[in-house]
This record gives C-alpha cells, structure tokens and sequence, in this order.
C-alpha cells in the first residue's frame, strides 16, 4: 500500500510556511518506533494523548468551580479543548503545523490535579521535592501512561508540554526557550482561554457582574465572549507576522491589559470568598489522603501498584490522576464516620 503519510509529509512542505515544524523532521521519540503509514508523527502523538486514559479523566476535573452543579461551566477538559481551537486557529492562520499545535494543545494539562491549583498547592506543600502540574505532565506522558510504558512522544510535542505554564510570571517571557512556534502558540491560547472562559464562567455564577470589570477593559476587550477571543487571536496573528515569523507574540498594549485582566480575576474571582473556602477545603482533602497512604503503604498497594518510582512518588502520582468526584469518595471512604447497624442479618 502506498504510504499516506509519505504524501501528507509532502503536502506540509508545500502549504506550510519555511518557519513551520515539519512532521518529517521531527527530533523524534525518546524510543524509536516504526513509522506509521497513515499518520504524521504529530498525528500519532495528537491520537496518544486524545486516547489516554488521563485525557478522559479531564472531564472530571476542576478549573475554576469545583465539583458544579451547573451544565456549562467549563472542566479542565473543556479548558484544553478552548485552547486547541484557539491554538489551531492561530497556527492555521500562519502557516504552521495544525497537528503539532493540537497535540500540544491537547495535551498540555494531563499532569493537572484534581480540584485545579488546590490540589496543586495540596501537593507541592505535602510532596517533599513539590509539585507542578506541567512538570507531572510530562511525568504522565513519559513515564506513568500505558502502565507505566509512556506514550513516547516526540520531541516537540514534549517540548512544547513542559513549557506552557505561566503562574502569575510574565505573560511574554524570552527566558522560556519553547523550541517549535506552535509550542509558543499554545502557551499564548492558555491564558486566551483561561481569561475568557473564567471571566464567563464567573459572571454565570454571578460571582461579578459586568458593571465589576474595569470599563478600560471592557472597552479594549469586547463585551461579549467571542469578541474577546477575537480581540487576541487577530492581535497574535498581527504581532507575529511582524516579527517575520522570529517568534509568536502579542502587542505591548494587548500584555499590558491582559496583565490586568489576571490580576483583576485573581482579586475578584480566583480569591473570592466562596470560591476560596472551597479552595482550602480541597487542599485539605488531597493533603489528607496523601499522608494517609503515604503512612499505610499496603492500603496504596491494593488499588495502585507501580515498580519503577519510590513509595512518595506512588502517592503523589495516585493523588494527582484522581477526579474531583473519586477523591471525594476516597476521602469519604476512609476519614467519614460509618452507620452502625444493630440488625445482623443475611437476606
């Protein structure tokens, strides 16, 4: 059969831009594989994560609101699914390789805890040695998914995954030397997104109100969801063209106010008092199981067993795969008192 991949490969060379990540020259996996007939190499490595179990479990998983009621406030699945689209249209709109971007995209919180940057906190406190959620991620696609065989993953797809976080650091940083243009997308579509779909979901809540938000920034960003989305990717696509394809960037005036559209969702959101006592009350819950099984190791044994890491890093790696429901019922399970009975009977 003729190799698809072999033309797929070819028709990059020719549709892409000279900046772009060609598929064919790929600094290639930690363990060499076969070549697929019918995909790239970023093809295959999108198909990984999207098929991993730690994929599925993102639906599960907390951004900003824990645990909601609600239909359509966003998960942490939701979240890295606003970036792709973002990312993509991005990198389509340059030139550059839609399938490196989307796998990057796709995969860039696998490491993420249950109950978002609680549980992060909970275990870069209680973890000796700490924790970061894109350092767990690359953890997850190297060494602990395919029990424990790791996705092998290409160079660029890795690369891109273990320097998209940002924090409350600078928005632009030419200290972090992401090696692919769509690596440098992706990590401008995660705060794209964050700010757009937190600033919705907390006016859903209604933890703010729009008469809250600065009017400076209303009037720079847009009043609506979409006009915001827009009001970034065109000023991406407009600032990167620019710069001749040298690096992925955005304008001054575009970092200065997304600097304070973070700070003003960090005061009134992020740190809002309903949200916060949920906050701590999760950090407590992962803290508790985590100094539980790491004081009854033959307890972690039974349900979670691992050969290549010590004992520490079992529990920090079973804690931080759990779903916000399934640590809940754990926590239940061993530290909620239980119901007595005096019937003792068999039906």
């Amino acid at each position: 059969m003729k190799s698809i991949r072999l033309e797929l490969e070819k028709r990059e060379r020719e549709l892409l831009s000279i900046h772009a990540s060609f598929s064919s020259e790929s600094k290639g996996r930690q363990k060499k594989e076969k070549k697929c007939d019918l995909r790239t190499e970023f093809q295959r490595d999108r198909d990984r994560i999207l098929h991993s179990k730690s994929f599925r479990r993102l639906k599960d998983k907390t951004q900003v609101f824990l645990a909601p009621y609600g239909d359509h406030f966003r998960t942490r699945l939701t979240h890295v699914l606003e970036v792709s689209q973002i990312a993509r249209t991005i990198s389509k709109a340059l030139f550059l390789n839609e399938d490196l971007t989307e796998a990057i995209a796709l995969g860039h919180d696998l490491g993420h805890t249950p109950f978002g940057h609680a549980g992060e906190q909970a275990l870069n406190e209680v973890h000796k040695g700490g924790f970061k959620h894109y350092i767990h991620s690359l953890r997850i696609v190297d060494e602990i998914e395919r029990d424990g065989k790791g996705l092998n993953l290409t160079f660029e797809v890795r690369d891109g995954i273990s320097k998209h976080s940002k924090g409350r650091g600078p928005i632009v940083n030419p200290r972090i030397k992401i090696k692919t243009l769509e690596g440098q997308i992706v990590r401008l579509s995660d705060i794209f997104a964050y700010f757009t779909h937190d600033l919705d979901d907390a006016l859903r809540a209604s933890l703010i109100k729009k008469k809250d938000i600065p009017k400076k920034l209303i009037s720079f960003f847009g009043d609506t969801h979409s006009m915001r989305i827009s009001k970034v990717v065109e000023d991406t696509i407009q600032q990167s063209l620019r710069k001749d394809y040298k690096m992925v960037t955005i304008s001054k005036l575009l970092e200065k106010n997304l600097f304070l559209m973070r700070e003003f969702l960090f005061e009134k959101v992020y740190y809002h008092e309903k949200l916060r006592n949920n906050f701590d009350k999760a950090k407590k819950v992962l803290s508790d199981l985590y100094l539980f099984f790491l004081n009854n190791p033959k307890k972690l044994n039974e349900i979670y067993k691992s050969k290549t890491r010590s004992h520490s890093d079992n529990c920090r790696d079973f804690i931080a795969g759990m779903s916000d429901e399934y640590a809940l019922e754990i926590h239940r399970f061993i530290f909620s008192p239980k119901k007595w009975s005096i019937i003792d009977f068999e039906i």
